[in-house]
């Protein structure tokens, strides 16, 4: 008979997730405003390239934390610490100091995936591989109403209340989100070393990598998807900053923007990704998605206008927070501990900014060196990235490890 209580806490934490990334379409529509208003969306890609280092010292307080407190209290007290955080930048914001806009940019990015990768761990030392299948995608379609609804609101509002006052609603949206965390605990007890010594491969689980080859791929995985997803996003933005130069204009539309893409998402994840994960062979399913990229890079190399890089980015956010993301997932299941607690969050958290961040920095010493690059530069790059990713793919998924996904 199935035991409901870890069915309820992981959909307790999607709850969390609702609120997390209600809170985080705020965050996202504001600083991006606020920081090509400030500083041009040319300049884009040099705050982006400091992401990675506001991420990895959020990672190393993360796993000093989890090796003090272990992972229930972790995953409160950075939530609490993160609303802190965004309230400060609000307020040094609103004080006129400009350096804020680039800091809380930074913030932005390195809490959302500190903290989801928290949840994604958690979820994948609770179900196991065919329960996974069968509810990644609907747990991720709860935390996708709540960002249609942040970015629905952030639409109606940001042109009266003004970009810089929501910030605090990004800010509160991490209180009911660290309390339902709390909660899914409770529910589904706290995962713990399921080996003696476990916990002991070092604070961020880098030992495991020549252990476990999976993590190694996974790695190379992250950072082609977040090499495209970082010469989609620039190329996007370039876009609406000659389409839209008001701010508050540029913040409402970025805030309608990332609704339909999360209204987008919620479609497959809730409609698409629990089927394709219980009757489409796992390979197949990531095979998949790299062509799909392809075919959009091709769309934007040939077709240079707002719609369709707005297009081209919406598909590769929409398809990496629900197909992609429950399917990853599965793999991580099989392994220990450390694994899913530490080396991931090195891999989808860490990995997920320096990759983004190193690209943007590279472009940005590109464009400093040459002057401003075409605008074919960036899907070129994106097309590369998918194709190397399809051949990758292939060789992380083998039958064999779609079996221990499956039935561990």
């Amino acid at each position: 008979m199935l035991n409901r209580r870890p069915i309820a806490a992981v959909f307790t934490l999607g709850g969390a997730a609702f609120f997390l990334l209600c809170g985080y379409e705020f965050a996202r529509s504001v600083s991006t405003s606020l920081f090509i208003g400030a500083y041009g969306a040319e300049r884009l890609p040099i705050v982006m390239a400091l992401s990675p280092v506001g991420t990895l010292l959020f990672i190393y307080v993360y796993s000093r934390m989890l090796s003090r407190i272990g992972a229930q209290r972790t995953l409160f007290f950075t939530s609490i610490l993160s609303g802190l955080g965004i309230a400060a930048c609000y307020v040094a914001i609103s004080a006129g100091f400009a350096v804020a806009v680039g800091v809380v940019y930074v913030l932005r990015e390195a809490y959302i995936v500190l903290l989801i990768e928290q949840y994604w761990s958690f979820i994948n030392s609770t179900l196991d591989g065919k329960e996974a299948r069968k509810y990644n995608g609907p747990i991720c379609g709860i935390a996708s109403v709540g960002a249609i609804g942040g970015g629905m609101v952030v639409g109606q509002v940001a042109q009266t209340l003004g970009s810089e006052l929501l910030l605090l609603f990004a800010a509160a949206s991490l209180v009911p989100a660290a309390a339902l965390a709390l909660l899914a605990y409770r529910l589904g007890g706290e995962p713990a070393p399921a080996e003696k010594g476990e916990g002991n491969k070092g604070e961020l689980g880098l030992g495991l990598f020549g252990q476990y080859p999976t993590l190694a791929l996974l790695a190379i995985l992250i950072v082609l998807t977040q090499l495209m997803a970082a010469v989609l996003e620039l190329r996007f933005h370039g876009l609406l900053e000659e389409a839209m130069p008001a701010k508050d204009a540029r913040t409402a539309f970025l805030g309608n923007f990332y609704a339909v893409l999360n209204g987008a998402a919620l479609v497959l994840q809730f409609g698409v990704a629990p089927l394709l994960l219980r009757y489409v062979p796992l390979r197949l399913v990531h095979a998949g998605i790299p062509l799909v990229h392809l075919a959009a890079g091709v769309m934007l190399l040939f077709y240079p206008v707002m719609a369709v890089g707005a297009g081209a980015y919406l598909i590769f956010k929409a398809l990496d927070y629900s197909v992609f993301r429950a399917a990853k997932e599965v793999l991580y299941i099989p392994l220990p501990f450390a694994a899913r607690y530490r080396s991931k969050e090195v891999i989808d958290a860490f990995g997920y900014r320096a990759a983004k961040g190193g690209t943007s920095g590279l472009l940005a010493l590109a464009g400093g060196v040459f002057g401003r690059l075409p605008g074919a530069t960036y899907p070129l790059i994106g097309l590369v990235a998918a194709g190397v990713w399809l051949v990758l793919v292939l060789k992380l998924v083998r039958p064999h490890a779609e079996t221990t996904a499956t039935t561990s």
